[in-house]
C-alpha cells in the first residue's frame, strides 16, 4: 500500500477534475473527523477539573487552573514538533499515529478520576498528554493547505478548522450528558454546596457550636478556609477582636463571609463541617456520577479513525528536512502572522479552557450560582460556527479585513468586561451580560480564525511549502493560549478575586495585533494585501 502519491498538482484543472478533487475532499473529511476528536480530547480537562473537588479531590484553586493550563503548554510545544514533521513523514503516517496515541490520555484520565487518592502530579502528567490532541492542528492544517488549489484554500481550511474546533464544544457539551452513564466502573458520589443554604445554616446555628467545630479542624485546614475570606474583611475582624486565634477569627466574621468561606472549601470538607454544626441542614446535595465516562467514550472512536486514516489517506510528495523548513523564520511576516493568530486563535482556545472555571470562581459564591458546564460549550460552539461560516466569506472579501474586525470585537469585549465590573462581580445580576460579552468575543475569534488562515497562503504565495510551515508555526504559538489564559486568570483571582488586569492586557495586545494586521495586510497600498 503506497504512502506517497506520485504527483500532486491541484492548480492543474485537468488533474483536479480527473481524481485530484476526490482525493483532496476524502482527505479533508477524514482529517476533519479526527481533528474533532483531537480538540475534544485536548479540552477534556477543562470540564473534568470543574468536577474534581466535588468528588473529594483536595486540589486548590491554583492546582485546578494548572490542570486547565498544562494542556495548552503541552499543545504549544507539540505543535512546534508537528510544524516540521509533515514533509518528513507525510499525511498518512502523521494522522494515523496522532489519532492512536490519544488513547493514552483518555484511558489514563478515565482511571485517574475513579480513585480519589490519585495524586495531583499524576493528573498533571495526564493533562500534559491531552496536549497530543492540541498538537495535531499544526500538521493537519498545513496538509489541507497543500491538498487544495488557491481558490479553495480558504473554504477548505475554514471547514477543517471550524468543524475541528467543534471538538471543544463536543467535550464541554457531552460531559454533563455522560455523567449519568456508566460506560465502565462504579459511580462516585459528587457533592455540591448551596451558598444560599449555607448562609441559612450559619444564621440558625449557635456561634459557640460554630467555634467548637472550627477549633476541632487541623490548623492547615483552618488556614485554607480563612484564605477564602477577602483580606480586608479578615484584617478588619482581626483588628476588632484583637486576636490571632483562627477559631475566634472565623466565628467573628459576618455570617455571609463565614458561609462563603465554607462554601468555597472542598465540598466534602464543607459537608462534614456543616453536618457537625447543624445535622438537619439542606445545604448539601449528593448524587452519583460517572466522571470517567467523560474520558472513556473517546476510545472506540479513536481506534476506528486511526484504522480508517491508515487505509484511506495518502501523502503529498513534498519532502523537506527540518533544516530546510527553518527558512520561514527569516521572513518578518512569519512573526507578524504569529502575533495576529495569537489574538484570534489564542483568545479562542484560552477562553475555551478558562471559561468554566471563570464561571465557577467569579459567580459561584452567589445564591443560585450557575453550573459552569451548562454554559461552557456555547462559547466554543459559537466560535467554531463563525469560523466555518466566515471561511467562505474570506474567500470572497479577503482575510485581512476579517482579522481587523476581529481585533475591534475583542478589544470592545474586553473593555466592557472591565468597565462594567463583569469580571469583578458583586451580584448574579451581572452574569447574563458577562456570558453575552464572552460569547460575543468567541464569535469574533471565529471570524478572525477564518480570516487569518485565508491570509497566510496569500502572504506566502511564492512558496506554498513555507505557507504550510507558517500555518503550523503560528498555530503552535497560539496554542499556548489555554496556558496563558488559565494561569494568568488563576493568578489574578488568587491575588485579588477579579480578572480586571488580565482583560486590560488582552485589550492592549489586541490593539497591537490589529494595528500590525491593518498596516501590513489591510490598508490601501499595504505590503501584502490579503
Amino acid at each position: 500500500m503506497k504512502t506517497w502519491l506520485d504527483k500532486w498538482e491541484p492548480e492543474d484543472e485537468t488533474f483536479w477534475n480527473t481524481g485530484g478533487s476526490t482525493i483532496a475532499w476524502r482527505t479533508l473529511i477524514i482529517t476533519t473527523l479526527t481533528l474533532i476528536l483531537s480538540f475534544a480530547s485536548w479540552f477534556m480537562m477543562s470540564v473534568i477539573a470543574v468536577k474534581l473537588p466535588g468528588l473529594g479531590f483536595n486540589f486548590t484553586k491554583d492546582q485546578l487552573f494548572w490542570l486547565t493550563a498544562i494542556p495548552g503548554l503541552a499543545a504549544g510545544l507539540l505543535r512546534i514538533v508537528h510544524t516540521f514533521i509533515l514533509p518528513i513523514f507525510g499525511t498518512r503516517h502523521v494522522v494515523s499515529f496522532a489519532t492512536a496515541i490519544k488513547l493514552i490520555p483518555v484511558i489514563g484520565i478515565g482511571f485517574a478520576v475513579m480513585d480519589v487518592n490519585t495524586p495531583f502530579w499524576v493528573f498533571a502528567v495526564l493533562a500534559f498528554t491531552t496536549g497530543f490532541g492540541g498538537g495535531d492542528f499544526s500538521s493537519y492544517m498545513p496538509s489541507t493547505s497543500l491538498f487544495f488549489p488557491k481558490r479553495l484554500k480558504g473554504t477548505a481550511l475554514g471547514i477543517q478548522a471550524g468543524i475541528g474546533n467543534f471538538g471543544v464544544s463536543l467535550a464541554q457539551f457531552i460531559t454533563p450528558l455522560l455523567l449519568g452513564v456508566g460506560l465502565y466502573g462504579a459511580s462516585t458520589v459528587f457533592t455540591s454546596i448551596s451558598p444560599k443554604e449555607t448562609i441559612t445554616v450559619f444564621q440558625n446555628s449557635n456561634v459557640e457550636k460554630q467555634k467548637e467545630v472550627f477549633a476541632g479542624l487541623n490548623v492547615d485546614v483552618q488556614t485554607a478556609i480563612l484564605a477564602n475570606v477577602k483580606k480586608n474583611v479578615l484584617d478588619s475582624v482581626a483588628a476588632s477582636v484583637q486576636s490571632d486565634d483562627k477559631a475566634v477569627l472565623f466565628t467573628s466574621l459576618p455570617v455571609k463571609a463565614k458561609a462563603k468561606a465554607i462554601a468555597n472549601a472542598n465540598p466534602k470538607l464543607a459537608e462534614r463541617i456543616l453536618n457537625d454544626i447543624s445535622p438537619d441542614h439542606t445545604a448539601v446535595t449528593n448524587k452519583p456520577i460517572y466522571l470517567q465516562s467523560a474520558a472513556f467514550w473517546f476510545v472506540p472512536f479513536l481506534i476506528l479513525l486511526s484504522i480508517i486514516s491508515w487505509f484511506y489517506l495518502r501523502s503529498i510528495p513534498m519532502k523537506a528536512s527540518i533544516k530546510e523548513q527553518m527558512d520561514i523564520f527569516s521572513n518578518k511576516h512569519t512573526w507578524y502572522c504569529t502575533i495576529t493568530y495569537i489574538m484570534t486563535f489564542g483568545t479562542f482556545a484560552g477562553l475555551s479552557a478558562a471559561f468554566p472555571l471563570m464561571i465557577k470562581f467569579l459567580y459561584g459564591d452567589f445564591p443560585n450560582a450557575p453550573d459552569p458546564l451548562v454554559y461552557a460549550f456555547y462559547g466554543p460552539f459559537i466560535g467554531s460556527a463563525s469560523r466555518v461560516a466566515f471561511g467562505f466569506v474570506a474567500d470572497k472579501v479577503g482575510g485581512a479585513i476579517l482579522t481587523t474586525i476581529t481585533g475591534f470585537g475583542i478589544v470592545i469585549g474586553a473593555i466592557i468586561l472591565v468597565t462594567q465590573g463583569l469580571v469583578a462581580p458583586t451580584s448574579m445580576e451581572q452574569f447574563p451580560l458577562f456570558v453575552a460579552v464572552i460569547l460575543g468575543m468567541f464569535f469574533f475569534t471565529g471570524i478572525g480564525n477564518a480570516g487569518t488562515f485565508r491570509q497566510y497562503p496569500i502572504i506566502f504565495a511564492e512558496n506554498q511549502r513555507q505557507a504550510a510551515g507558517v500555518i503550523g508555526w503560528t498555530a503552535a504559538i497560539a496554542a499556548f493560549g489555554p496556558f496563558i489564559f488559565s494561569k494568568l486568570i488563576g493568578n489574578n483571582l488568587s491575588l485579588n478575586g477579579t480578572v480586571n488586569q488580565f482583560f486590560i492586557g488582552v485589550a492592549i495586545f489586541s490593539i497591537l495585533a490589529t494595528g500590525i494586521n491593518w498596516w501590513f495586510y489591510n490598508r490601501k497600498g499595504c505590503e501584502k494585501p490579503s
